[in-house]
């Protein structure tokens, strides 16, 4: 009797994929090959698995061409690449990674602001361009992130990580601002307090994103959000591309009506808005918030639990449509 089939998009730890090949027939990818639509729609066929990442986008017309797909388990805690209506109006479930990658990406969430408000990338160049010659008391002179007022835009898991940082370790007030205020009992610790968004926009020293991407969230922060920061403050994206009008950034950042960005996430990415790159105010990293080996493995290994739970009649741990495994 054949074995249920899945495919793993895209290359990870070989001993992920060795654990999946214990309970399926597995198609992987060790070469990380980017594969065409028309490519990814051929391996798929016949397949009740996939094992993707947030850069394979999962779509109606990829789930109508591979009817016996059960199952997609995404190997990220953002699912924008997935077509969630489509999913549950053909019985597909979605699964995601939460919670295992949240204090990494808090971490270096802090980490970027912390290196935006201090010119941390700037002066690394100018130590090896040779530019450093003397002293002088206005060398490279930041602003102070202790004691300062920590904006958090998407008050979640990770928000949350980033705001204990701000107010345990450095002493900040945090303002936040979510669609939906947190429990009490979750706010007094660290003196959090929930504000309408152009309140958390004008009083932010340090304003950090950390929303998900939907079509309500695209360019939450634009021109006009820009416009209504202050001068000195900073802006961190450790969310998704798109939340950020990055042509807009890019002008504010180099008419310095804010002072400095840190991102990690882009518009289009891998692609991105070359205008970047001539900007001494910016920190650019590629999509690395969550890159350390132990979670990174522990992302791999969640979306092994799901797609093992969700095709031998378990129940996954992270789904993210469960209604889909109720009506089976």
């Amino acid at each position: 009797m054949s074995r249920t089939a899945v495919l793993v998009a895209r290359a990870v730890f070989p001993e992920v994929v060795e654990r999946l090949k214990q309970h399926f027939d597995v198609e992987a990818n060790p070469d990380d090959t980017a594969w065409s639509r028309d490519e990814l729609r051929a391996r798929l066929a016949g397949k009740s698995g996939l094992l993707a990442t947030g850069s394979v986008p999962v779509d109606a017309g990829l789930l109508d061409a591979c009817p016996q797909l059960r199952v997609v388990a995404n190997m990220a805690v953002g699912y924008n690449n997935l077509d969630i209506p489509a999913f549950n109006a053909r019985g597909v479930l979605a699964t995601n990674t939460p919670e295992v990658l949240t204090e990494t990406t808090a971490d270096f969430g802090f980490g970027l602001m912390l290196a935006a408000a201090r010119r941390m990338s700037e002066a690394e160049r100018y130590l090896r361009a040779g530019e450093w010659k003397r002293w002088r008391y206005d060398t490279l002179t930041g602003s102070d992130v202790h004691g300062a007022t920590l904006g958090i835009l998407g008050m979640g898991r990770i928000g949350q990580a980033i705001a204990r940082r701000g107010a345990l370790g450095f002493g900040m007030k945090v303002i936040y601002h979510n669609r939906s205020r947190l429990p009490a009992e979750q706010e007094a610790p660290i003196g959090a307090r929930w504000v309408d968004k152009a309140t958390l926009l004008a009083e932010a020293d340090h304003l950090v994103l950390v929303l998900p991407y939907s079509p309500e969230s695209h360019h939450a922060i634009g021109a006009a959000e820009l416009a209504a920061m202050k001068p000195t403050a900073t802006l961190t994206n450790v969310a998704r591309g798109g939340i950020v009008d990055d042509r807009a950034l890019i002008a504010a950042l180099r008419e310095r009506r804010i002072a400095a960005a840190a991102l990690d996430v882009y518009e289009g990415e891998p692609a991105f808005d070359p205008g970047f790159l001539d900007l001494p105010n910016v920190v650019l990293t590629p999509h690395i918030a969550s890159a350390t080996v132990a979670t990174r493995r522990a992302m791999a290994e969640l979306a092994a639990d799901n797609l093992i739970a969700a095709l031998t009649g378990g129940t996954p741990p992270t789904p993210i449509n469960p209604e889909v495994l109720a009506a089976r």
